[in-house]
């Protein structure tokens, strides 16, 4: 009898222990399991899981299309998805999106509403297409790499060729052409306009990717909608660049932008989101995530850069090295500066202004340069270059200034430096134009 009790005492025992170890396997599923059709951790700097997608017409194996009409009108579908290991060209051809999309990251990082995308390490080539979108979140040809993450070091290999092509948007969060998760995009000769908020021609997200443009027409008409917003390694060459609302050029962290022989016209009149200030070329980090912290990189060599409204350049809350060299640069806004790094609305309070090393190699530049109390800038002078205008006027930052013997400055006021290293002993390449230099507080003579 007794031993019949100390049994059922055991069994209760390990029945209970079953009983709770399931319900503790139970809970554990559900929470590392995504829920269907739904992003898991989209908003997260590391989010690895990828969207959900449908598409009017898929390609998993290699195909030539040389014509045809491609439609998606419901929501988060693409009109032709190009999936796998596998190449597929694609010319003239139309495609037309239409169908709101409100999946927020699920389109910005991975495409699932936009017109065409490639992905999974697809080869896909784009001839002579005309594309057309009409919906929110509907980007026009997308390429993501497979890996929507901050710090992405690596790719599926996923690329877009594409060339002599047309793309057309007219709604938010809808990009030309969009980069995202380490995905390759190579265009040529496309014209490309949007007309939405948050839609750059040339426009990339979080895990970046390498972006080529060469020639073509990249026009944005919406507010915060540059002609290109890079969190990837973009060059653009022989290209013509134009906003009307927003900022030219934006780098987000650690990423950058080359022009070559490249014209860009801004004319950022509407502020959006969190911006301040008026500018043509901004080089911040968000601190969103989309982007890793590091040196942001901004080059223009023979190009031509007009600003119609605010300061050419303009940094905040990162490090940034900014090259120039042989190029034509205008701003016809009298109250806009050359350069302005200060701190503003993203980053930490007291420590997000901006650390500046501003290269000009053959390189004419004039204006004022501002720089705060929180930020400094490292400037360089070399082959024959000069710089018309003040520097840190306000003596608010820390700025140290070289010139090599071919290179010049000339004041327009007060100037303050931290140091000046002039490699002209003679200081002849100095005009102070009837102003008066400073440097670690003591005034410059000849």
């Amino acid at each position: 009898m007794q031993e019949n009790k100390k049994n059922l005492i055991y069994a209760s025992i390990i029945i209970t222990l079953i009983a709770t170890l399931g319900i503790i396997w139970f809970f554990l599923i559900q929470a590392i399991s995504p829920t269907t059709n739904q992003i898991s951790n989209a908003t997260t700097p590391q989010s690895t899981t990828s969207a959900s997608y449908s598409a009017a017409k898929t390609i998993t194996e290699y195909a030539t299309i040389e014509s045809g009409e491609f439609t998606s009108t419901n929501s988060d579908e693409n009109a032709i998805n190009v999936s796998g290991n596998i190449t597929a060209n694609l010319s003239n051809i139309t495609v037309t999106k239409t169908g709101d999309s409100d999946g927020g990251d699920s389109t910005s990082f991975y495409g699932t509403n936009s017109a065409i995308i490639a992905k999974d390490g697809a080869t896909l080539s784009i001839t002579n297409a005309n594309i057309t979108t009409n919906a929110t979140g509907a980007n026009g040809v997308f390429s993501y790499g497979g890996s929507a993450t901050t710090n992405n070091s690596s790719s599926d290999g996923t690329t877009v060729n594409i060339s002599d092509s047309t793309i057309e948007t007219t709604k938010d969060n809808s990009g030309g052409i969009m980069t995202t998760g380490g995905g390759v995009m190579n265009a040529n000769n496309l014209t490309i306009t949007t007309a939405g908020t948050s839609s750059a021609a040339i426009r990339s997200d979080r895990g970046g990717g390498t972006v080529t443009v060469d020639e073509g027409t990249y026009k944005t008409t919406g507010k915060g909608s540059p002609a290109i917003y890079s969190t990837a390694d973009i060059t653009v060459k022989n290209a013509n660049l134009i906003a009307t609302a927003s900022e030219g050029v934006v780098i987000e962290g650690k990423n950058s932008v080359t022009l070559e022989n490249t014209k860009l016209t801004d004319t950022n009149n509407t502020l959006n989101g969190q911006s301040t200030t008026y500018k043509n070329i901004f080089l911040y980090q968000s601190m969103s995530g989309d982007a890793a912290d590091g040196e942001a990189t901004f080059t223009a060599r023979d190009s031509n850069i007009t600003t119609n409204q605010g300061d050419t350049f303009y940094v905040t809350n990162t490090t940034a090295t900014i090259n120039l060299e042989n190029n034509q640069i205008m701003n016809n806004d009298q109250t806009g500066n050359f350069l302005r790094i200060q701190k503003d609305s993203w980053g930490k309070s007291g420590s997000n202004g901006g650390t500046v090393a501003l290269n000009l190699t053959n390189q004419k530049a004039s204006g004022n340069i501002v720089v705060d109390s929180i930020s400094s800038l490292t400037m360089n002078l070399t082959n024959s270059s000069t710089f018309n205008g003040a520097i840190n006027s306000d003596n608010q930052g820390e700025v140290n200034l070289t010139l090599d013997t071919s290179s010049s400055l000339t004041l327009t006021a007060d100037t303050y430096l931290t140091s000046l290293n002039n490699v002209d002993s003679t200081n002849s390449n100095i005009n102070l134009n009837g102003h008066k230099l400073f440097v670690n507080g003591v005034e410059f003579t000849k």
